[in-house]
């Protein structure tokens, strides 16, 4: 019986959970039909819990750095010696462990190598700015031990082949899910005499550049603008960073709406019944209301940044805005509270180099089968 390993002890909340899940929902069945053993290393195993796997649960690398870095370069090659011939290793959490396996490759999902940060994020956001500092090295070590890295956009493919001198048959482009279409059960019937409704969903980091859209907001409101409003998943009292943000904006801008976090179902009700979707985001490596909000064919306010034209591929109502220019995107909400669509267009195709990955079942094919 051959073996794979999946080492993610860093995955606990948020989208990086969900690959988590994903991807042992696949090797759960994969391991029965394929004769493998499949050996997981988790945070804690009731977050991922599934048939057929066996699992290795510890909270100790999550509570520090160094905890963490001790666990990936010592501890993990002292696990892998216990282990029966490890077949495949798979990082999912960007990091290269010290293994004995004989193939290796790490997922990196991790956009903060590019992301410019600004200097008061030191104050409210300083993790952010230590993983834009760091990360690349964090990233860099071990990683042509790897038969394969893999990344979900070309973008980032392009980037990882520039800072890490890798080859382009050695980097996967692993295309998360499209949305299901039980999801788009129905449409709101609105109003033509109600306000336009702009809807911005993200958690409460500062790299999601809430602030932009919060300018804009104000900005309209002070030319005199009220048939609109604008509806953040934010409460204000998620960290540092919100609570400055609801203190600079949040009593007096009228326009927008705090509804704070929302789950798959009620998010979905926000696409429902809102105009248009506005994205600011500084760094992705996808950004998953992108692609759900497409389905709706609605107008979509995007950072013009690689990411977004990645991930809005195909779509049919776009305007690209300057992330750092509030006033820019003042102009292009301005236009759609008036009935003026002329700045949107449709975004092409996006070519993708081989080897590309539509689901988790043609990733695993090209990591076991491939040379």
């Amino acid at each position: 019986m051959k073996t794979i390993v999946v080492s993610a002890v860093n995955l606990n909340v948020g989208g990086t959970l969900t690959i988590l899940r994903d991807c042992l929902s696949f090797l759960s069945e994969f391991s029965i039909e394929k004769n493998y053993r499949v050996i997981v290393i988790v945070h804690k195993k009731e977050l991922a819990d599934f048939p057929n796997i066996e699992y290795i649960e510890n909270q100790w690398p999550k509570k520090r750095w160094i905890n963490r870095l001790w666990y990936e370069y010592v501890s993990m090659k002292h696990i892998s010696k216990k282990l029966p011939p490890v077949d495949l290793w798979l990082s999912l959490h960007d990091t290269t462990p010290n293994v004995i396996a004989k193939k290796q490759a790490v997922y990196c999902h991790n956009p903060f190598p590019f992301y410019k940060w600004k200097w008061r994020e030191c104050m409210f956001a300083p993790k952010i700015v230590l993983f834009s500092l760091f990360s690349k090295f964090i990233y860099k070590k071990n990683i042509h031990k790897n038969n394969f890295v893999i990344v979900q956009q070309q973008w980032l493919k392009e980037e990882f082949k520039s800072l890490f001198n890798l080859t382009s048959d050695k980097i996967i482009v692993a295309l998360p899910d499209s949305p299901k279409n039980k999801d788009l059960d129905f449409y709101v019937e609105k109003n033509p005499d109600s306000v336009y409704e702009f809807l911005y969903a993200a958690s409460g980091n500062s790299h999601k550049n809430f602030e932009c859209l919060c300018q804009a907001t104000e900005i309209l409101e002070n030319e005199g603008i009220h048939n609109f409003k604008v509806s953040i998943t934010l409460t204000g009292n998620e960290n540092n960073y919100t609570n400055w943000l609801y203190k600079k904006y949040g009593k007096t801008i009228q326009s927008l709406q705090w509804i704070g976090f929302q789950n798959r179902e009620s998010l979905f009700q926000y696409y429902r019944k809102c105009d248009c979707l506005v994205f600011p985001s500084k760094v992705e490596t996808w950004g998953l209301p992108i692609s759900e909000f497409s389905e709706f064919n609605k107008p979509m306010l995007l950072a013009n940044l690689p990411y977004a034209h990645e991930t809005s591929a195909g779509s049919q109502q776009v305007a690209f805005f300057n992330p750092n220019d509030p006033k820019e995107l003042a102009k292009q909400m301005k236009l759609l509270i008036q009935g003026d669509f002329s700045s949107l267009n449709i975004i092409p195709e996006k070519m993708i180099e081989e080897p590309i990955a539509h689901s988790w079942k043609e990733l695993f094919q090209t990591l076991l089968f491939e040379a």
